[in-house]
């Protein structure tokens, strides 16, 4: 397929330096995507203020992206699949950009949830084809690398977010937190344009799986809407239990759908490889236990130890500099020694940063709770530039696509995940703290003023600590089966997968 614009011209997009410009245009949509879900979180109170709403009604500007996003990442990496990855990368910046402009026009609550909508569906585009064009310009090699270094540009990013929006709000308004975005994106579809390679669609036309896609996405939805209401409606409540019905029944139609259909939306004959089907679970286990952290730390920084919100947010930044640090080296050591051991090793290490947080007290010393998150950030950014790399190579050439798509949906849900179910195990070992202490009628242990202090600490952390060892156990978990994997070249992976496929 040719394009009317005279770059990248075949001369070019061929040369091996190309791939270095390929990346760099990813980058460019790496930054936006993850500086955007970390610099929104600083607007949300000013939002609530602005829009005279409830905090519930402003949560739904957050959930209604994030559950935009994971539904209909899988669809986004079988339609780019199937007609290109660069056209639709390119279409992502555009809605993006479009969606971030009408967000800093937004009137209303309603306005802005439509509008983060939007910027979900172009948030979409860009991250279901991030990775798989990344694998696609760079060899088996180099991948790593070239995966690390998107890895450590997101990190960062997601770590000065917090910074950035406070700045812009506090000097030029709330809306600009959503027009920084919109010269970003315009710089980043001239360069989509002008430099990524042209359009290959498969020889043979196939179907697109709507009836799949209706199917996945409906279960998705009701799944998230189920973990994410759980903790405030009860989880034995009505409304919850149907939420968890109708999830098992649209994922059971989806699956029994994709082993009928001649062209499957995702089709599920990759999950027999190994490295394939480990990486993603590892991969959304590792996303859970860091949102967790970054979920419960706040809490003891400011409840337990009294810090400041300015002191909280400066402890929460070692985890994503730390990655962006080690994320590009572990990258280039795995395309050298493979992923096998960067994989594993990195979990190990979050594992042991997580059992050193269950060893926290009332009262730590700085340094030591510095160091024990700059181990947890050095175990993610060891883990996860491997890993990714792993699924990418064990997956066909002509289904990057759906893998980068599977790939990014299941660090989604391990997000969603490690935020709601940790929430739910802190709560409830919370309370059975306090009821075993005579405290029946108590919903949260600093709301009660007549409880007494020591046994407030003594509720929260032994909540906190049974978290951490939860945590701790799923990174071991998470560790042995990296560690179970075969370290085999990953054009080798490829090729094995794509002749199992062909095969049936």
């Amino acid at each position: 397929m040719t394009r009317s614009l005279p770059f990248p011209h075949p001369f070019f997009s061929s040369r091996p330096q190309w791939k270095w410009f390929i990346l760099c245009t990813v980058l460019v949509g790496a930054t936006m995507s993850a500086l955007d879900v970390s610099i929104v979180n600083v607007v949300m109170p000013t939002l609530t203020t602005t829009f005279h709403t409830s905090m519930r009604v402003v949560e739904w500007i957050a959930m209604a992206y994030m559950l935009t996003l994971t539904i209909f990442l899988p669809l986004f990496g079988r339609l780019a699949d199937m007609f290109g990855r660069s056209k639709l990368y390119n279409l992502g910046f555009v809605v993006f950009t479009v969606g971030s402009a009408i967000c800093g026009m937004s009137g209303s609550a309603l306005f802005m949830i439509v509008a983060r909508v939007v910027q979900a569906v172009g948030a979409g585009l860009l991250q279901a084809n991030s990775v798989a064009l990344i694998t696609q310009a760079f060899p088996a090699n180099e991948r790593g690398r070239a995966i690390g270094i998107q890895g450590a540009v997101q990190a960062v990013s997601m770590a000065i977010g917090p910074f950035v929006g406070g700045i812009l709000i506090s000097s030029i308004g709330w809306r600009a937190v959503f027009y920084v975005n919109i010269p970003i994106g315009i710089f980043g579809t001239i360069a989509a344009l002008l430099i990524l390679p042209p359009n290959i669609r498969p020889k043979v036309r196939e179907k697109v799986d709507y009836f799949g896609a209706l199917f996945l996405a409906t279960g998705l939805a009701f799944l998230v809407l189920a973990f994410n209401d759980g903790r405030e409606l009860g989880w034995t409540s009505h409304v919850i239990l149907v939420y968890f019905a109708h999830a098992f029944v649209f994922l059971g139609l989806f699956v029994a759908r994709e082993f009928r259909t001649p062209h499957p939306l995702i089709d599920l004959k990759l999950f027999r490889s190994y490295t394939f089907a480990v990486g993603n679970l590892t991969g959304m286990m590792s996303y859970y236990v860091l949102f967790a952290v970054l979920f419960l730390m706040p809490f003891y920084f400011e409840r337990v130890l009294h810090y400041g919100v300015a002191l909280t947010g400066a402890l929460l930044m070692p985890i994503p500099l730390a990655m962006a640090v080690v994320a590009p080296l572990s990258g280039y050591v795995s395309d050298k020694l493979g992923s096998r051991l960067m994989t594993s090793t990195g979990m190990f290490l979050s594992a042991g940063a997580c059992g050193a947080l269950v060893l926290l007290g009332t009262k730590s010393h700085l340094l030591t709770l510095i160091a024990e998150l700059v181990l947890l950030g050095i175990g993610m950014g060891l883990f996860t530039p491997p890993n990714n790399s792993a699924i990418m190579g064990a997956a066909p050439k002509e289904k990057l696509g759906v893998a980068g798509g599977l790939l990014n949906m299941m660090r989604s849900l391990g997000l969603i995940f490690g935020v709601d179910i940790s929430g739910v195990v802190f709560t409830s070992a919370e309370h059975d703290y306090l009821h075993r202490k005579g405290y029946w009628h108590i919903h949260h242990v600093f709301s009660g003023n007549n409880i007494q202090l020591v046994t407030r600490y003594k509720a929260f952390m032994h909540g906190f600590v049974l978290v951490m060892v939860v945590l701790a156990l799923m990174n071991a978990a998470a560790a042995g089966l990296s560690a179970a994997r075969a370290d085999v070249a990953y054009d080798e992976a490829a090729a094995a997968a794509a002749r199992q496929l062909e095969g049936g």
